[in-house]
């Protein structure tokens, strides 16, 4: 399915608000206890335990579909199988994502429960995901994000299975959304604040990513990815050795940029890092390439940090420019830095309600969790000043963005249940 461009995204002041006097229409954060002792949510919390195999072979399913940045289609409409198979209302939007209903939507202001579908490696078979005799599952994508997905089923069985829950759940919407890493560039979660019609009625947004329990992010990290370009006439190494090297050029300007900012530099002031992620140029060892090119991240707790990195990023290209240039008798070089991402920064401020009742739903389950500034969905939301909030589903993992990513589902049961409490109090308080 085609991805639509993100448009312009609405100013807060056009948007609902989840307020200290909305709270004090429903449930309080101290009332926790007894939400949890209801019947219906009881039910549900019940389920998560009961049901750790369904959720677990649902989990590995969902694993084995391929998608990676861009090409999210297949893993969307497997989802939306899924979710009509639970009984659930479902629909992929213009931009790819997939929006699910466990109760039918009422036209009230709502809670969305997200996770992004997309991957940075994909496995190329589907034995390249695989449970080990430890019950712990294996290979890319498992738990950044395949552990987020399946915890959005689980919560649609869950209230699915407790009849009595249907009318808070009619205030819940489900999305996996597309565009979330590499040069994905957020375009699933800037669709759904910026041009979904669902967007003026989002209270609050609970954004599913990864297995901790222990980081809450409040805080958006800001970054820019830059894609950096040199490119030449090329030739062979020998009778065209005047020529200018791509290469050659690409290599000082990673070189001295990396020198203007060595690690011991963030030891100082707002945390800032750089990652040159990829790099790429030439056809064999004996033909100068005719480009090299470079993508870079960015990243800072500070925006004007990183317009400071960005800038010695571009100094850096045209310095290396000039000496390959000056070497070269023949042929010359030409560069280009481009911006192919940028995520904003934003806070929730760490007396808002909504972090009210999840330190509320932590003191009841014994979760112990601290605030964490880290780059997801959320930012969209949190740079526009709405509540947001990126949480980790429970169990746990280790080795994202790389072919030996793992997640090791026990107490998942935890974290599921702490999602579903949290969205239940917010739910209430339409």
């Amino acid at each position: 399915m085609a991805q639509q461009q993100p448009g312009p995204i609405a100013p807060p002041a056009e948007r609902l608000r989840y307020t200290r006097k909305q709270m004090s229409a429903g449930i309080k954060p101290n009332g926790i206890g007894a939400l949890a002792e209801s019947r219906s949510v009881r039910e549900c919390l019940a389920f998560f335990t009961r049901e750790k195999l369904w959720i677990h072979e649902q989990h590995v399913a969902l694993c084995r579909i391929p998608a990676p940045t861009f090409l999210e289609q297949k893993r969307a409409e497997w989802m939306a199988e899924q979710f009509r198979a639970l009984g659930c209302d479902a629909e992929i939007d213009r931009a790819g994502n997939l929006i699910a209903w466990p109760s039918p939507d009422g036209g009230e202001p709502l809670v969305a429960v997200t996770a992004h579908l997309d991957t940075v490696l994909a496995p190329r078979n589907k034995d390249e995901i695989a449970v080990d005799g430890e019950g712990i599952l294996r290979g890319p994508g498992v738990s950044d994000n395949g552990a987020g997905l399946a915890a959005l089923l689980a919560i649609a069985r869950a209230l699915r299975s407790a009849p009595s829950i249907q009318e808070a759940a009619a205030r819940l919407v489900l999305i996996a959304n597309v565009g979330e890493e590499g040069e994905g560039n957020l375009s699933g979660m800037r669709h759904l604040v910026g041009q979904s019609p669902l967007a003026p009625r989002i209270r609050a947004w609970l954004v599913l990513d990864g297995p901790s329990l222990e980081r809450i992010t409040n805080q958006a990290l800001a970054s820019r990815r830059f894609e950096v370009l040199f490119t030449g006439a090329g030739g062979h190494s020998w009778s065209d050795s005047a020529n200018a090297n791509p290469v050659h050029a690409l290599s000082h300007a990673i070189s001295w940029f990396t020198d203007q900012f060595p690690p011991a530099a963030n030891g100082n002031g707002p945390r800032s890092a750089f990652n040159f992620g990829t790099i790429e140029g030439g056809s064999s060892v004996n033909s100068i390439p005719a480009l090299a090119r470079a993508k870079v991240d960015l990243r800072s707790e500070d925006s004007a940090r990183i317009d400071e990195l960005a800038g010695a990023l571009a100094t850096s290209v045209d310095r290396a420019l000039q000496l390959e240039n000056q070497r070269a008798a023949g042929a010359k070089l030409t560069a280009r830095v481009k911006e192919i991402g940028s995520r904003p920064a934003g806070r929730l401020p760490d007396d808002a309600p909504i972090l009210e009742f999840l330190r509320a739903v932590d003191a009841h389950l014994g979760i112990r969790g601290r605030l964490d500034c880290a780059s997801t969905d959320a930012n969209i939301p949190l740079s526009l000043g709405l509540p947001a909030l990126s949480l980790g589903v429970g169990g746990q993992g280790g080795g994202a963005h790389t072919p030996a990513e793992w997640y090791n589902p026990e107490g998942r049961d935890l974290g599921l249940k702490r999602i579903l409490l949290l969205a239940v109090a917010l739910m209430r308080e339409g």
